[in-house]
């Protein structure tokens, strides 16, 4: 089973490609941004505090998003193999995200990026908010949370690649194009750790 993790801008399609993946290789999807918006939606002390960075496009602070994941990840359904989604979201996070690995006996097989033209991501999450009346996705919040990603995340990647685990795909497509094209790269890769 594999242990991986995907990233990209927001807008990239990356929470449905996650979902598709994670279904498709019967591995455990982890999301960081749905179980944030659960706290948000369910009013916790924690949804609270969540939500006031949401709402203002930026991050939530690396120690709340540490502790969540490092608890999800200590779970009986992420042993055999897993697709991080939201997470690492920059270099702390990513020695953060080893530290746990390490400390569980395990290492990060595959990090998966979608690339998209940054015109198009403002054009596809405007269209999201029209749909889902998400508080967070206006334009001039889509705009900061691009600016913060090519600062926080775009290093991330480039770690990643350093250490040749890093599978790019272009996310331009339709989302069944995005969807086969991330199932070759990683058929190239673990040829026998993906179903047809």
């Amino acid at each position: 089973m594999l242990r991986m993790l995907i990233i990209g801008p927001p807008g990239c399609g990356k929470g449905t490609q996650a979902d598709r993946l994670s279904r498709h290789l019967g591995i455990t999807g982890v999301s960081t941004g749905d179980v944030f918006r659960e706290h948000v939606k369910n009013l916790t002390p924690l949804g609270r505090d969540v939500k006031a960075h949401l709402d203002g496009g930026d991050l939530v602070p690396d120690g709340l998003t540490n502790r969540m994941v490092r608890d999800r990840l200590d779970q009986d359904d992420v042993r055999d193999g897993f697709l991080l989604d939201g997470y690492p979201r920059n270099t702390s996070q990513l020695a953060e995200l080893d530290t746990m690995l390490t400390a569980i006996g395990q290492s990060l097989d595959v990090a998966l990026q979608l690339t998209a033209d940054d015109t198009e991501l403002v054009r596809r999450v405007l269209q999201r908010a029209t749909l889902t009346g998400r508080s967070d996705d206006t334009e001039d919040v889509i705009r900061h949370r691009l600016r913060l990603y090519y600062r926080e995340t775009e290093p991330v990647a480039a770690m990643y690649s350093a250490r040749g685990i890093l599978l790019s795909v272009d996310g331009m497509g339709s989302e069944d194009e995005v969807f086969d094209q991330l199932l070759a790269a990683l058929r190239e890769s673990f040829p026998s750790a993906v179903p047809d």
